[in-house]
């Protein structure tokens, strides 16, 4: 079976929970496996994780496969807050923390 990629830009909320809908479902409808491209996330809202969500049960239920990739920063943050990287079963990569600066003993 073909993959194909969609990719989400910009935010994934409300305001835009309309548009977003009928792009993943008409996605979702296409004989194939989807990656949903997530890196051009600019913010995230409990509405757009019930696109997701939505997106991951019509794909199962379809006998497809839908992968998450690339998640943004915005994606990420809310996956680590509500513990969702495993519902969704795709690597999760976090982004390194930022060194600390540290000094040793004076001399």
């Amino acid at each position: 079976m073909t993959t194909r990629v969609l990719r989400i830009d910009g935010e994934l909320t409300i305001y835009r929970a309309d548009e977003i809908k009928a792009l993943l479902l008409a996605a979702l409808a296409e004989p194939s496996d989807l990656e949903l491209d997530l890196s051009g996330v600019s913010e995230l809202d409990t509405a757009g994780l019930q696109l997701l969500m939505l997106a991951k049960k019509t794909a199962l239920a379809g006998s497809h496969a839908l992968h998450l990739v690339a998640h943004s920063t915005a994606v990420t943050g809310v996956f680590e807050l509500l513990d969702l990287a495993g519902y969704f079963g795709d690597p999760l990569v976090l982004p390194h923390a930022p060194q600390l600066a540290t000094t040793g003993p004076s001399a």
